[in-house]
């Protein structure tokens, strides 16, 4: 029997709440009073991948808010509406839903690329940008057809998404054995451990997640030669103008730290790069102190260096 969407109502020094923004309504949880961070999770997770900076960021000062993105977890699984630019205005108006003007904004995985695209799209929202485990969509798209042996071949599983119906099916079988199993391969030696897998197994269970889920990659696939994937490359020529800090795994087998090591040409304001050793695809949940150290203090610093 297919889990519901209580199992991401999971507790701790957090508020579970539900936010409209657009029409949609989003699950999201909150920690902490000051300025206000979004973080944006990626597939195939939930916003408990923020569990560890919930806590951190609340006890530096800040107000955290992590969000089950559309199709994912708590939040509203509606038939369409996957493509980044849709995306990107559901972040928006959730933080406009949230009180606020602009946020901090930190994406990890699909979150990092909706994060790049709020940037640009709706550059007054974002005041700061964290992306990590993401390439900028150009280049990612750029690194797919000029890198056949490198990243194109490590994108093998995410390409095979494109097909309909059969991927969900694979996904969701022998109680989300294969999300485990992304996981696994995807992450440094000795992450995830059993109960954490078995919460983002839950999770996807959820009706409806899997297809939704999906759904984000086959729009990057497919429009890539339709008129809306056209117009949305030309839109993110344009450069990114928040102070950007990109963080990735040196270990990270599904998205290559050279792939995203050339995503600083697409940002005019400071940038900082940094590879953390000793972590895949999950920096932010495989090693916590780490990565809360580097993101502290770079939010803490008034004037961030490239």
């Amino acid at each position: 029997m297919a889990p519901d969407e209580s199992v991401v109502e999971i507790q701790g020094p957090w508020t579970h709440r539900a936010v409209h923004a657009g029409g949609t309504r989003f699950h999201v949880v909150e920690a902490g009073e000051g300025p206000l961070v979004l973080l944006l999770h990626g597939f195939p997770q939930f916003w408990w991948t923020w569990r560890h900076q919930l806590t951190s960021l609340a006890g530096a000062g800040f107000r955290a808010v992590a969000a089950d993105l559309r199709g994912y977890g708590g939040s509203d699984k509606p038939p369409r509406g996957y493509d980044l630019p849709t995306l990107a205005a559901d972040a928006t108006g959730l933080i406009r839903a949230l009180g606020e003007t602009g946020a901090i904004v930190v994406g990890h995985d699909w979150g990092g690329l909706l994060a790049w695209t709020m940037a640009v799209l709706d550059p007054k929202c974002v005041r700061r940008l964290v992306v990590v485990s993401a390439p900028h969509p150009l280049r990612l798209r750029n690194a797919l057809l000029t890198d056949p042996f490198g990243q194109l071949k490590v994108s093998g599983r995410r390409l095979g998404f494109q097909l309909p119906l059969l991927p969900e099916r694979r996904l969701t079988r022998h109680d989300a054995a294969l999300v485990g199993r992304l996981l696994d391969t995807w992450s440094r030696p000795g992450w995830p451990e059993p109960e954490e897998s078995r919460t983002y197994r839950e999770a996807f269970r959820i009706p409806a997640v899997a297809h939704s889920a999906l759904e984000y990659h086959r729009w990057f696939g497919r429009s890539q030669l339709r008129p809306d994937g056209r117009r949305y490359a030309r839109a993110m020529r344009t450069e990114v103008e928040a102070p950007t800090l990109h963080l990735h795994g040196a270990l990270d087998p599904s998205v290559l730290p050279r792939t995203a090591q050339g995503s600083s040409r697409y940002v005019a304001a400071p940038y900082r790069w940094r590879l953390l050793e000793g972590a895949g695809h999950f920096p932010h949940e495989e090693i916590p102190d780490v990565f809360d150290t580097e993101l502290l203090g770079w939010l803490n610093d008034p004037e961030p260096d490239r």
